[in-house]
């Protein structure tokens, strides 16, 4: 048998197309989805595999893109159709954004197959697809990684009863401040953590975009600010971007521990900003190692 080239990090999502509307500009078709920020993130750090759908219509540009990062595509399936789309604009102080039209396409139909070569990955991250393809991609991992999951409020919604069951299998939930109340019940956000706590999760990472994030486990919590950005082009895909730099750093590193966190949650944070200062990932496929590990050390000198 064949050794297998596994990756030291999996990242399954959704891979789409942007039309994004922001005070600054409009692009059509940029290169989006919450797979797509959080692999080419993860990549600065850790070997990463892509696992999402496209349609017929996803140009090798892109695709490029994506090995150029040093990610590897074995997980990313080509069916006939069109690519998943999303067409949003975002409001005067880049803080809220509206939906014009989501259009599913072949995403629709995304049954998420985990190739052989990454079934012992030490860690995963699941995207904000629907609990029950998170639920199967695990099913599909041959070694219990270290699960990094994230979720919308649709699925809470909609789906509650499965998302609850996925997250009672996950190592970390990540959220953003109005998710966690939604979820929780709860309206303080220390509440919200130590509820997701119960739910089954090791660890709890609360972002609050402008504001930074936090992170709680039952018994520590570190918190980090936002990297001061004197401007914002296009916020799309930050969040996701953090979590890729969490994993990235922390699959990099090769074990999870407070200060791995710590060094996790400082590259998270400057990545996501890279990904402001420009749109899709033009910005975050432009940067260096060098770079970005000199951001987050000027990043470091800035806290207590």
């Amino acid at each position: 048998m064949s050794e297998r080239n596994t990756p030291d990090v999996v990242v399954v999502g959704s891979v789409a197309f942007d039309s994004v509307q922001t005070p600054k500009a409009r692009h059509d078709k940029l290169l989006g989805g919450s797979a797509s920020y959080t692999g080419v993130a993860s990549a600065l750090f850790a070997k990463t595999g892509l696992v999402g759908v496209v349609g017929e219509d996803f140009p090798q540009e892109y695709t490029d893109v994506f090995t150029d990062s040093g990610m590897d595509l074995q997980g990313l399936q080509r069916e006939k159709g069109k690519t998943f789309h999303w067409d949003g604009i975002y409001e005067d102080n880049m803080n809220n954004r509206r939906t014009n039209s989501t259009d599913l396409n072949v995403f629709a139909d995304f049954n998420p197959i985990i190739p052989a070569d990454y079934r012992e990955s030490p860690f995963l991250c699941l995207g904000n697809i629907a609990p029950a393809l998170q639920a199967h991609v695990l099913d599909q991992m041959e070694e219990k990684p270290f699960v990094v999951l994230d979720t919308m409020d649709l699925w809470i919604n909609t789906t509650r009863e499965d998302l609850l069951k996925v997250i009672a299998r996950v190592d970390l939930l990540t959220v953003n401040e109005h998710e966690a109340r939604h979820l929780t019940g709860k309206g303080s956000l220390l509440k919200a953590a130590q509820k997701i706590l119960d739910l089954g999760p090791t660890y709890a990472l609360i972002k609050k975009g402008e504001h930074g994030a936090f992170l709680m486990s039952r018994e520590d919590i570190l918190i980090v600010p936002a990297w001061p950005l004197v401007e914002v082009l296009d916020p799309t895909g930050a969040g996701d971007t953090f979590a890729g730099g969490l994993i990235g750093t922390l699959a990099a590193r090769g074990r999870v521990d407070r200060e791995g966190f710590r060094q996790a949650l400082v590259n998270a944070t400057v990545t996501a900003a890279y990904t402001c200062e420009a749109f899709s990932v033009d910005r975050l496929r432009q940067v260096s190692r060098r770079e970005l590990d000199a951001r987050a050390e000027e990043f470091r000198n800035m806290l207590p």
